[in-house]
């Protein structure tokens, strides 16, 4: 049992950034026929959906991809806003996936930004509770704190699939719907999308076992 914990808490992500990292440079390599960089793939759905006011910028860093919603930018990692690849096409197109979800105020984007804040702030707190518990046995209440606290990190994670789920498949739509990849590159977009959320999968597995894991030592105390 103890192994079986080890393997999903120290081995998944160690797997899921493997597999991203391996998935993202092999169809990095693979030119997109469009011809189009990230950047332009980005300004291209940005435009085809009303989203004018959104800018896309270049941003320092590998994979360091995303969109905020405060400043409405959709920032790209240089590889993928300067070079017209397959994997540059699908990370651009996901990540104005999530513009396009700011735009119609997808539920689940907002409920993430809403509790965002809230979670940094609990998970951070969360630890100090846990390990005065953990140490002090008599102070299981302390532990009960930290479990709660931890909980809410654990819910925005669980949220966070959803969105980034959401997001790839809008992605996928859009770069098929506007003609941006052929059929035979499909597969490769959705390899390079699939990669990706895996991180995301590992990581909230990850915090639901450990989770479980300190509620089963709190349990057992009481």
């Amino acid at each position: 049992m103890f192994w079986l914990y080890f393997g999903m808490i120290i081995l998944l992500p160690i797997y899921a950034q493997f597999k991203v990292k391996s998935t993202y440079n092999k169809y990095s390599k693979v030119r997109s026929t469009s011809g189009m960089t990230g950047a332009q793939v980005a300004r291209l759905i940005l435009d085809q959906n009303g989203l004018h006011d959104v800018k896309v910028v270049e941003s320092k860093g590998f994979l360091s991809d995303h969109y905020n919603p405060m400043t409405k930018i959709v920032a790209l990692s240089s590889s993928n806003y300067h070079e017209a690849s397959v994997a540059g096409t699908a990370v651009a197109a996901h990540e104005v996936g999530h513009a396009i979800q700011d735009k119609e105020d997808y539920s689940f984007l907002r409920f993430r930004h809403r509790l965002a804040p809230v979670a940094n702030l609990t998970s951070n707190a969360s630890w100090v509770f846990i390990m005065i518990g953990l140490i002090f046995s008599s102070m299981n209440s302390l532990l009960g704190i930290g479990i709660l606290l931890m909980a809410v990190g654990v819910v925005f994670q669980v949220v966070t699939l959803p969105v980034e789920f959401n997001a790839s498949s809008r992605a996928m739509d859009q770069i098929v719907e506007l003609g941006v990849i052929r059929n035979d590159e499909e597969p490769y977009a959705k390899k390079v999308l699939s990669a990706a959320a895996m991180t995301y999968v590992a990581a909230t597995a990850v915090a639901v076992l450990e989770l479980l894991r300190l509620v089963l030592i709190f349990v057992n105390r009481d």
